[in-house]
C-alpha cells in the first residue's frame, strides 16, 4: 500500500506540471511569433537560441561557468538562509524580538542589491565574496520575515495538546512546529532562490570575469543577442529544475500536512 501512495502521488505530481509546460509553450510560440517580426539581433528565433545552447552546453569550459555562478548563488542563499533563519526564529519567540527587527529588516528590502554590491566590492574586492555578499544580504530579510512569521504564529493550542500526550522536547519540534514553520519557509525559500540567481548574474555582470554574468557581458559587448538568451535559459534551467525537483515536493508534502490539520 505505501508503495501504491507514492506511486499515485508521483503520479499527480507528474500530471499537476502540465499547466506549467503548458504556459512554457505558449510563451515559447509568442516568442516565435514576436521573433517573425524582428532581426536576429534584436530576437532571435527560440530554435536558433535552442541550437546555440546545445552548442554551448556541449563546451566543458560552459559547464565551470555554470558552476561558478551556481555555487556563488547556492552560498549566499544557504548562507542566508541559515543566518535569516536561525535570527528569524529567535525574533518570533518574542514581540520585543519582532518589533526591534522590523525597522531593520525594512532597510534591507529597501536598499537595492546594486547598493550593496558597490558596497561589496569596495570592502571584499571582485573575487567570490561580492557576489556571494550581495546574494546573502538580499536573500536574508525575505527568509527572515518568514521565519518570524513562523514561529509567532505556533498556536498555544499545540503546545497544550503535546503537554497533555506528554510529548518530549524533540516529538514537539519534529512533529508540531518544525511542520507549521516550514509551511512558512518553504514559500519564502523558492522566492529567495529565484532572488538569488537573479542577484549573482547581476552581480557577476558588473563585477567578475567569471561566471554567467561574466558571460552575458561578453555577449553584449559583441551584440551577441541569441548568445545571452542561450545564456539566460541556462540559469532559468538551472532555477526550473532546483525548484520543482526538490523545493516543490517538499512544499506539497507540508501542504497536505495543513489540510490534514
Amino acid at each position: 500500500m505505501a508503495e501504491r501512495s507514492v506511486i499515485v502521488r508521483t503520479a499527480h505530481y507528474i500530471w499537476g506540471g502540465w499547466g506549467a509546460i503548458s504556459v512554457l509553450l505558449v510563451a515559447l510560440a509568442a516568442w516565435e511569433w514576436a521573433a517573425g517580426f524582428q532581426s536576429e539581433l534584436i530576437l532571435p528565433s527560440p530554435l536558433d537560441v535552442m541550437a546555440h545552447l546545445s552548442q554551448l552546453l556541449a563546451d566543458p569550459e560552459a559547464w565551470r561557468t555554470i558552476g561558478i555562478t551556481a555555487r556563488r548563488a547556492l552560498l549566499g542563499f544557504g548562507l542566508a538562509w541559515v543566518v535569516g533563519g536561525g535570527l528569524g526564529l529567535l525574533a518570533g519567540r518574542t514581540i520585543t524580538g519582532a518589533v526591534i527587527s522590523r525597522p531593520l529588516i525594512s532597510v534591507l528590502l529597501g536598499t537595492p542589491p546594486i547598493a550593496w554590491l558597490v558596497l561589496a566590492l569596495l570592502w571584499l574586492g571582485s573575487g567570490d565574496g561580492s557576489p556571494v555578499f550581495t546574494v546573502f544580504i538580499a536573500c536574508l530579510p525575505v527568509l527572515f520575515l518568514q521565519c518570524m512569521q513562523g514561529s509567532r504564529t505556533l498556536s498555544l493550542q499545540y503546545h497544550d495538546l503535546a503537554h497533555n500526550f506528554e510529548l518530549n522536547a524533540r516529538q514537539r519540534w519534529v512533529e508540531i512546529n518544525l511542520p507549521h514553520i516550514l509551511s512558512y519557509v518553504l514559500p519564502a525559500t523558492i522566492t529567495a532562490l529565484g532572488v538569488a540567481w537573479k542577484v549573482v548574474v547581476m552581480a557577476e555582470l558588473l563585477a567578475s570575469d567569471e561566471g554567467v554574468g561574466a558571460m552575458l557581458a561578453v555577449s553584449r559587448s559583441w551584440l551577441d543577442t541569441t548568445g545571452a538568451l542561450a545564456w539566460i535559459l541556462t540559469t532559468v534551467g538551472l532555477l526550473l529544475l532546483t525548484e520543482y525537483l526538490f523545493l516543490e515536493p517538499i512544499k506539497r508534502h507540508i501542504e497536505r500536512w495543513q489540510v490534514r490539520e
